[in-house]
């Protein structure tokens, strides 16, 4: 009999350790109200300075930008992650630009940019190193002395893939890709990019928020009947 009623506690005890991992994991997502294209900066900045470069200002016109990039390119994205997508560069100023009301005059040079897919919705970090700068020419693009400017978007796709893009300038900080009315009339439905005022569309934590959840209700359901056989045998 405490043979069985070991065995009981350690299948209850392992469920307990789950379902508690489980609940702070929910809550912590739940809870999470950061940007992730902002994030995405500040890894870029660290990365930067941990070789003696200077942080780069995260400009809210290069990041809306960015998530026009995003935006268009989102549904070009191979299974193994390869990005199929090379707007022409005519898009900056005669689409992108407009689109978020960057005014004509401040429109700068784009120095570099970088981007990645990827089938599932990462994480900043493992975004940074798994996606965007998983080689030497990524690399060699993000640490080029010439950039003083940096803006970053990202966008899921409806059932697809994640789409991130990286924009760098050489442009003056707050005068070049200046936003009309400081980026006001800008309707972000979708999508982050650093350094708006908006909140971000977090609709790529919803999956991992929905599929914690329904894990935590099989567990509590597990947990009762443990607890309370005879009840469930009548039901």
């Amino acid at each position: 009999m405490m043979v069985a009623a070991k065995k009981h506690y350690c299948c209850c005890g392992w469920k307990w350790i789950v379902f508690f991992q489980l609940l702070l994991a929910t809550v912590v997502c739940s809870s999470h109200h950061g940007d992730p294209a902002n994030d995405l900066v500040d890894i870029i900045n660290k990365n930067r300075t941990s070789q003696k470069l200077p942080q780069l200002n995260d400009s809210p016109g290069l990041g809306c930008m960015a998530l026009q990039y995003a935006e268009l390119c989102k549904g070009n994205c191979t299974s193994n992650g390869v990005v199929n997508c090379k707007p022409p560069e005519d898009d900056f100023t005669e689409v992108f630009g407009p689109n978020c009301g960057v005014e004509l005059p401040t429109f700068g040079t784009i120095t570099g940019h970088i981007v990645g897919c990827q089938p599932k919705y990462l994480e900043p970090s493992p975004a940074f190193s798994h996606v965007l700068v998983k080689d030497s020419k990524a690399l060699s693009i993000l640490r080029n002395k010439s950039h003083t400017e940096v803006g970053v978007g990202l966008v899921g796709a409806h059932k697809g893939s994640f789409f991130w893009c990286i924009l760098f300038s050489d442009g003056k900080t707050n005068s070049t890709f200046v936003l009309e009315d400081n980026g006001k009339g800008i309707k972000q439905k979708k999508g982050c990019f650093s350094g708006s005022t908006s909140p971000c569309s977090n609709g790529q934590r919803i999956p991992v928020f929905l599929n914690n959840v329904m894990a935590l209700v099989l567990l509590h359901f597990s947990l009762l009947q443990h607890w309370y056989p005879t009840w469930f045998a009548m039901m």
